[in-house]
């Protein structure tokens, strides 16, 4: 006993060590118009962060010693965007070995030095969903990440306190992968069949284990512990969350139907292109929704969308948000947020919404960012003019109240590490079906290779 109370007190020391190597930092913005997301647009107002936390929202602050003033008169002050599908920032995506792989983890395979990183913060992104692929029915744990660019310490990155989440997929990403690597399932009734049984299995396995815990005086041998069976168990629980790869709405109400029959509380569809042709049954179950602006066509299971799936989601009370699962878009999700403006006519906060506070909820951390208000943290990004105007530019970005990016002391080449002896790297050209990386290292087979065969 007294070992264990020793070893939880040297996790607890150092979980409380690495959080203090985390930088926090104090700023006041002065005069700015700030949309908080939560409580309206206030006008020639300040926002003051100390030790990386708000901690006033008003007009007039007087600027504490030490503490660096920005001027944002004439400016735009939003909170951080959060991207809620993302893979920059990871060194491998997929784990294609098997279609559930739920022991694998991103937190494993963070990249800190990734470019992407600053690109990303350039901008207003401060935080991440780093995610697995969609190879597997059932893929690998994510990572919620601040964007702390400048570390090459991976847990620098990390986003304390965020809930677990993990990576499900549906439809022809993992089917087409079951076909080109062997394995089952390769249709999609194949894949509910697959989602019932694994969870199935890991209420045997819980209840395995309820048993030799109840019962350990009798000195049986314990289950084989099972760190895959481990991670069904505590999505069944709501200690993980759920985010699914998805398109069609049929596969759409059928997972919502498979998480009613198992009790499984919270659940987050991405992309989810034909949502809006479900909206009222997500509403109902609490489901969420990320999705894409206007992306679509690239597959004929993505044939029927519209770009009014954000908003008809939004209206009809679905929490969604808008992602990128790009390297590329993430730069400009003010942009793609504006679209539902055009295509739904959001207000606003709505609006802002879909890249701020929604995204924010869907990866559990509400509490702390996705709108600007007192104790929630400093990430914050400065605009020149309205982010949902087609000419808004970010100017700087600060996650904790620490600047990440300035444009006006940008540099040419914001790579970590730089060597100029060094010879020039290959560069690799992704096609428009692999830039999001979705399918990276799953070895799938096109339609060509599938007609070789036969």
């Amino acid at each position: 006993m007294k070992r264990n109370i020793l070893i939880i007190g040297l996790l607890v020391l150092a979980a409380t060590f690495a959080q203090a190597q985390v930088q926090r930092g104090d700023v006041l913005i002065k005069n700015g118009t700030v949309l908080t997301i939560t409580n309206g647009t206030l006008e020639n107002t300040d926002v003051l962060v100390r030790n990386g936390k708000i901690t006033r929202i008003a007009k007039g602050i007087r600027t504490p010693n030490g503490v660096q003033e920005i001027d944002a008169t004439g400016k735009f002050v939003m909170p951080g965007i959060i991207d809620a599908h993302s893979h920059i920032a990871g060194s491998a995506i997929n784990e294609g070995t098997s279609q559930v792989t739920a022991e694998v983890s991103m937190e494993d395979v963070v990249n800190p030095l990734d470019l992407s990183i600053y690109r990303a913060l350039a901008g207003g992104v401060t935080s991440i969903h780093l995610m697995h692929g969609s190879a597997n029915v059932i893929g690998g744990q994510n990572e919620t990440m601040k964007l702390r660019y400048g570390s090459s310490n991976p847990d620098d990155l990390r986003f304390e306190g965020a809930p677990r989440t993990i990576k499900f997929a549906l439809g022809e990403n993992p089917t087409r992968g079951g076909r080109a690597r062997g394995i089952q399932p390769q249709s999609r009734m194949g894949v509910e069949a697959m989602l019932r049984n694994s969870f199935s299995d890991a209420i045997e396995y819980r209840e395995k284990w309820a048993a030799y815990n109840a019962n350990k005086s009798t000195r049986k041998v314990a289950p084989e512990y099972d760190l895959r069976m481990e991670t069904l168990v505590d999505i069944m629980a709501g200690e993980v969350l759920v985010h699914c790869h998805s398109y069609r709405a049929d596969e759409i109400y059928m997972l919502m139907k498979v998480f009613a029959d198992f009790g499984i509380p919270r659940l987050t569809f991405q992309h989810a292109n034909e949502a809006y042709k479900v909206a009222p049954e997500l509403a109902e179950f609490g489901a969420m929704a990320s999705v894409f602006a206007d992306w679509w066509a690239y597959k004929l299971e993505v044939y029927y969308s519209t770009a009014y799936n954000a908003a008809i989601l939004t209206k009809n009370g679905v929490t969604t948000s808008i992602n990128s699962d790009s390297g590329e878009l993430i730069r400009h999700l003010f942009h793609e947020a504006a679209k539902t403006q055009k295509y739904g006519d959001l207000t606003d906060n709505e609006a802002l919404a879909l890249v701020t506070l929604n995204p924010a909820k869907q990866l559990g951390i509400d509490d702390r960012v996705g709108s600007l208000e007192v104790r929630k943290d400093g990430d914050i990004a400065i605009f020149d003019k309205h982010p949902l105007s087609t000419y808004a530019i970010p100017l700087m970005t600060f996650v904790d109240g620490v600047k990440y990016f300035d444009r006006a002391t940008d540099k040419k080449d914001q790579r970590i590490f730089i060597n100029p002896e060094s010879s020039i790297a290959d560069v690799q050209i992704y096609d428009a079906e692999s830039q999001h990386r979705c399918m990276e290292g799953a070895n799938v087979l096109s339609f060509s290779d599938l007609f070789k065969k036969k």
